[in-house]
C-alpha cells in the first residue's frame, strides 16, 4: 500500500516533516515501546488491538497511532472529537466497513476522544467488536474520567509519558542533521546549551519544541540561533496546566499534601507552579482556608484566621501584589502544628448521630421556659457550672444516656493541642471519679 508519510512535504511545519516513521525513531516512550516491549512486539509483528493512548501533548500519540496502520498494513483514518459529530463517526464507520469487505483493515484514531459524548463514543462499539476497525483513542485527560465503561472495556489504556528534555534534544539535533525533510540543508548553528534551552522550555512537548526550533531558525541571523533569537522565541511560554482537568487535580493535590506534610519548600512551588499555570488565585485561598481548618485545626488556630486574612488582603490587592499574601499563607500553613483531631471527632460524632437517631435531651439540660415545664421535670437538678467549685460540676451528664461516656475529641500533643489535651485528661478522669463517688451506695 502507498506510504502512510509519502505526502509533499513543502508547506509543512518542522514537526510534521520530522514525525517519527519507524518505533525506533520515537523518542521518551522507551517504557511503551522500547526494545523488547510487549507493546513494541505486537506491533512489529502486526497484531496490533484497540487502545487509548492517555498522555500530555506532544508524547507521540499520534505518531503512535500512524505507525500502528502502517505496520500492520491497514488503513489511517483520522477524525478530531473537537471538529466532528456523530454524522462524521457514522462516514468514517461506513468507509471502514467497506474496506473491511475488502479485506483491510482500518486504524481509526480519534484525536481527543474525551470531549465526545456518551453516545458518540457508544457508535464505536460494534465496529470494535466485530474487528472493522481498530480503534484509536488519544487523551490528555484520565481515561476513567472521561470515558464510558463499555468503551474502556473494549480497549487497552496505555499511559504515555511527558518526554525529558535530553530526549527532546535528541530530537532536535535530528531535524538539524535531516537534509530531507529537517533544517539540514539550511546549516543551522546551534550550540548544545541553546538546544537544552529550547527542550526544557518545551515541557516536554517534542512538536513544542521543534516549533521552537524552526522559528528560531526563521529569526536567526546568518543561521546562527543566539541568545537575543532565543529570548524572542520562548518569551511568555508556559507550563502544563489545565485549569480543570488531571494535571490541575494532581498538583492541588500535591498542594495540600505538601502542606499536611510540613514541607514549606514544596508547598510554595506548587502554589508558584499553579499560579504561573494559570489557576484562579481566589479558588487557591479557598482551599488553603480549608487546610487551615482540617490538617491544623486546633493545634493552631491562629492559621485559619490568617487563611481568611490573606483571601481578603488577594481581595483587596489583586495580582501580583496580592499573590505574595497567599504564598506567605502557605509557608505558615506548612510549619504550623498539625491536627485533624476535632475534623475526625466531627466525622465520628455525624456518624453517630446518623446510626443512633433521635436521642432524647436529658431532662436536667432541657430548657424551661413555662411552668407546665417546668411541672414535667425540665431542667430539674442542672447545676450551673459557675457555682460549682473549680467552675464544672463534674457530676452533670450532657450527652444522651446511651451515649455517656463517649469521647469524641482527642486532641494531639501538637501545638496549642497539647494544652488542651493535658487539660481535658485531667477533666474527664475528674469526671469519672465524681460518678464513681456518686454511684458508691
Amino acid at each position: 500500500m502507498p506510504s502512510l508519510f509519502a505526502e509533499p512535504e513543502g508547506l509543512k511545519p518542522l514537526a510534521e516533516r520530522m514525525r517519527p516513521r519507524a518505533l525506533d525513531e520515537i523518542v521518551g516512550q522507551q517504557r511503551l515501546v522500547g526494545p523488547d516491549t510487549a507493546l513494541r512486539r505486537a506491533i512489529e509483528a502486526g497484531h496490533v488491538h484497540s487502545m487509548i493512548l492517555w498522555g500530555p501533548p506532544g508524547c507521540g500519540k499520534t505518531t503512535l497511532a500512524l505507525l500502528l496502520a502502517r505496520y500492520a498494513d491497514a488503513q489511517f483514518r483520522a477524525i478530531s472529537a473537537v471538529l466532528s459529530g456523530l454524522p462524521d463517526v457514522r462516514v468514517a464507520l461506513a468507509e471502514a466497513e467497506v474496506r473491511f469487505a475488502q479485506g483491510v483493515r482500518t486504524v481509526l484514531f480519534v484525536d481527543e476522544v474525551h470531549r465526545f459524548n456518551k453516545v458518540q463514543q457508544d457508535a464505536f462499539l460494534p465496529h470494535i467488536e466485530k474487528g472493522v476497525i481498530v480503534f484509536v483513542g488519544a487523551t490528555t485527560e484520565n481515561p476513567s474520567f472521561e470515558l464510558n465503561s463499555a468503551l474502556l472495556s473494549r480497549c487497552r489504556v496505555h499511559v504515555m509519558d511527558a518526554v525529558p528534555a535530553d530526549a527532546i534534544v535528541a530530537a532536535l539535533k535530528r531535524a538539524l542533521a535531516d537534509e530531507e525533510r529537517g533544517l539540514g540543508s539550511a546549516h543551522i548553528r546551534v550550540d548544545d546549551a541553546a538546544l537544552a534551552t529550547m527542550a526544557q522550555a518545551a515541557d516536554g512537548d517534542v512538536r513544542r519544541a521543534l516549533t521552537f526550533l524552526e522559528i528560531a531558525a526563521e529569526l536567526a541571523a546568518d543561521g546562527a540561533i543566539g541568545e537575543s533569537t532565543l529570548a524572542q522565541v520562548l518569551a511568555d511560554r508556559t507550563r502544563r496546566f489545565d485549569k480543570g482537568g488531571e494535571q490541575f487535580y494532581d498538583q492541588i493535590s500535591a498542594l495540600h499534601k505538601s502542606v499536611r506534610s510540613s514541607d514549606p519548600d514544596a508547598a510554595l512551588y506548587w502554589l508558584a507552579r499553579m499560579l504561573d499555570g494559570g489557576c484562579d488565585p481566589k479558588y487557591l485561598a479557598r482551599r488553603m482556608v480549608r487546610m487551615a481548618v482540617e490538617d491544623i485545626g486546633l493545634a493552631d488556630p491562629r492559621a485559619w484566621r490568617m487563611a481568611l486574612d490573606a483571601w481578603e488582603t488577594y481581595d483587596r490587592l489583586g495580582s501580583p501584589e496580592g499573590e505574595l499574601g497567599l504564598a506567605e499563607l502557605v509557608l505558615y500553613l506548612a510549619v504550623a502544628p498539625k491536627s485533624n483531631a476535632a475534623y475526625m471527632a466531627f466525622n465520628q460524632v455525624n456518624s453517630v448521630v446518623r446510626e443512633t437517631g433521635t436521642l432524647e435531651v436529658p431532662m436536667h439540660l432541657r430548657n424551661a421556659p413555662t411552668k407546665l415545664m417546668k411541672g414535667l421535670g425540665y431542667g430539674k437538678g442542672y447545676q450551673y457550672d459557675h457555682d460549682a467549685e473549680g467552675g464544672v460540676a463534674l457530676d452533670q451528664q450532657c450527652l444522651p444516656d446511651v451515649l455517656a461516656d463517649t469521647t469524641f475529641y482527642t486532641p494531639t500533643e501538637r501545638g496549642l493541642e497539647g494544652q488542651f489535651r493535658a487539660k481535658l485528661e485531667a477533666l474527664r478522669a475528674a469526671r469519672r471519679e465524681a460518678r464513681r463517688k456518686d454511684a458508691d451506695p
